[in-house]
């Protein structure tokens, strides 16, 4: 399937400072993550039949410009089913169609397949282009260092549950939100549960040492300069307590962690 990767200068918090637009197909196409307008996409849009428009999930770096692009091509809007009206507040538009994970959509003889990918955000989902073809995985994974996955909006759970199923699929390529594409997916997804169970192991530490408050959990957690990212990392920390206290590893009120054994 033809894949265009287009990256779109746009107020976000992910390094680089922009977010990749896709185009998948050709004369019957699908528009995904179109976060901003720029002459660059207008022209591919513009060579393209333009005949779905998708987001891998709402979160503002992601959806700036689905409400011009979905007027100018007349295309389908699609939207996850049971998060309409999340949609419809970031976008400010009605959906036309809803879509469920299973949904195959076609782009002439091939097709999308929309697949469950929650944890960076609950509407969350990646798109396989084409049969056993690459993935569109969103902020599910990213080339290098990691991806924000922060409560109250993030669930740490969910999300280790989607980089294990998508390194189950083991797909050819898997196409970012932000960055270059990941062209090794079965080591980045590896990469990256490591990555959560150190992070994991350094905040049961923490609890155990007597590090109580997030603050406090966030301080003992973390060894380098948190300078610019401090919010980020506290979210981070606390849907890690949140997946910790629901797997019964620790307690976790909202204010403050305990260890197990003194819980009681």
């Amino acid at each position: 399937m033809h894949l265009t990767q287009l990256a779109i200068p746009v107020a976000t918090r992910a390094p680089g400072g922009a977010t990749n637009a896709y185009l998948l197909g050709d004369e019957s196409a699908m528009l995904v993550d179109p976060a901003a307008r720029t002459d660059e996409l207008d022209r591919a849009v513009r060579d393209r039949g333009v005949e779905h428009v998708l987001v891998t999930h709402t979160h503002p770096d992601h959806v700036g410009a689905v409400d011009a692009y979905a007027a100018e091509t007349d295309a389908t809007v699609w939207a996850r089913y049971g998060r309409v009206d999340r949609f419809r507040e970031a976008t400010g538009l009605d959906p036309d169609r809803t879509f469920t994970p299973g949904t195959t959509i076609s782009l002439g003889a091939e097709r999308v397949r929309v697949l469950d990918a929650p944890g960076h955000a609950p509407d969350h989902v990646a798109l396989e282009a084409g049969r056993d073809g690459p993935i569109l995985c969103g902020d599910c994974a990213v080339r290098e260092g990691s991806v924000v996955v922060g409560a109250p909006e993030g669930d740490m759970r969910a999300y280790v549950t989607t980089l294990r199923r998508l390194r189950a699929i083991d797909p050819p390529a898997l196409h970012p939100g932000h960055g270059p594409e990941i062209d090794a997916p079965r080591e980045t997804l590896e990469r990256l549960l490591t990555h959560r169970k150190r992070r994991e192991r350094k905040i049961l530490e923490a609890v155990e040492s007597g590090a109580h408050t997030l603050e406090a959990v966030l301080d003992a957690a973390y060894e380098k300069d948190l300078s610019g990212v401090r919010d980020l990392a506290r979210a981070t920390v606390a849907a890690h307590l949140e997946k910790l206290d629901v797997e019964g590893r620790l307690a976790w009120n909202g204010e403050r962690a305990t260890p197990v054994s003194r819980s009681n």
